[in-house]
């Protein structure tokens, strides 16, 4: 059964930091790009980071922009998403999706996990 499994996410205050996983299970992403999408409520769903398979990180321009750090780790099957910093905008749900053609939004994907939730009191 191929699975995504995001974990890490909880509740911190304003400032804090969160590191979010990403773990594959019964397929390897080694040769597949990594997507980071953020749910905030009542918002859209959009792309935040890309890790490529090559290694190279995409991070997109948002108020997030020079807060957050993607990062892969093929031989465990994991991606992370590092955020610092944290803000009331950033609570929500984060995504990661593995599949050959990532867009920039939440969508239907190869692989697409249930999300972990972030919440940020200030």
């Amino acid at each position: 059964d191929e699975q995504l499994l995001e974990s890490g996410g909880g509740s911190v205050q304003a400032g804090g930091s969160l590191r979010l996983s990403c773990r594959a299970t019964g397929f390897s992403f080694g040769e597949s790009d990594v997507g980071w999408y953020h749910q905030a409520p009542g918002e859209d769903c959009p792309v935040v980071a890309v890790i490529a398979a090559t290694g190279s990180t995409y991070y997109i321009p948002s108020r997030k922009e020079g807060r957050i750090v993607v990062t892969r780790d093929d031989a465990a099957n994991t991606a992370t998403l590092q955020v610092n910093s944290l803000k009331p905008e950033d609570a929500g749900t984060y995504y990661c999706a593995v599949d050959p053609s990532l867009l920039t939004h939440c969508g239907t994907y190869t692989h697409w996990g249930q999300g972990t939730q972030v919440t940020v009191s200030s």
